[in-house]
């Protein structure tokens, strides 16, 4: 008894072995991509291999050839896949869809907002992470990938020569029709500042505000809810 479970664990450790060398050589032929550039079709090639490698080893009815044989046709498919979406636009946006705009011209798309799934926490972790914590400085926002408007563009003062005083971060006062009171405190202020301020501004119901950030220097901007980006596709 014990020498067939010694056995059995020593085909185990040996499939295994197999299995993952295999499974990497598979991936590195299929090219490098970082998890972020995974598009779905990718991602469901990936989450087959790897759970057909994990069957490999340790299921005793699948052999060591049919495991590799499944995650070569897999591999295979992969490959034909990306060989047909260089070619043709239509299998491109067929398997991995194509991008979607959510800021145009500086207008946050809350329609296109909802087709992506994310709300605009999701739209400002993903801004400040590309470097830009004030959304006026944005010009166009694409699933997500930011371009700045042109003023805005990288010339760094220290290649001008230039004394600039230090940037601080937005308040988020209002998303998605929401008073962020904490925040609000944490610059001083409090609702009745910041509802007349909005009505200074023509905005009576905050209802209908998407966004509301304020500076530093209590400059407000502002998006509203009713605003949509036209569907542009890009290639």
């Amino acid at each position: 008894m014990v020498n067939n479970m010694l056995n059995s664990l020593l085909m185990m450790a040996l499939k295994g072995s197999i299995a993952v060398t295999y499974l990497f050589l598979v991936i590195k032929a299929l090219g490098k991509k970082q998890i972020s550039e995974l598009n779905i079709f990718d991602y469901i090639i990936g989450l087959s291999l790897g759970n057909i490698a994990a069957e490999m080893t340790v299921n005793k009815d699948i052999s060591i050839l049919g495991g590799l044989v499944s995650m070569s046709i897999y591999g295979l498919f992969s490959l034909l896949v990306s060989f047909i979406t260089a070619k043709s636009i239509f299998a491109r946006r067929f398997f991995t869809g194509f991008p979607v705009i959510i800021m145009s011209d500086g207008k946050i798309s809350r329609e296109q907002l909802k087709k992506c799934k994310i709300d605009v926490n999701d739209l400002l972790q993903d801004a400040r992470e590309s470097g830009y914590f004030d959304l006026s400085e944005i010009n166009y926002a694409i699933k997500i990938s930011f371009l700045p408007k042109a003023k805005y563009k990288p010339v760094t003062p220290n290649d001008m020569k230039l004394k600039v005083s230090e940037n601080s971060l937005c308040a988020n006062l209002v998303i998605d029709g929401n008073i962020m009171e904490n925040n609000l405190k944490a610059i001083g202020h409090d609702k009745a500042w910041l509802i007349k301020r909005l009505e200074k501004e023509g905005y009576k119901d905050i209802n209908n505000l998407l966004l509301v950030l304020c500076d530093n220097k209590e400059k407000l901007t502002i998006y509203e809810k009713e605003l949509q980006v036209a569907h542009n596709v890009l290639e």
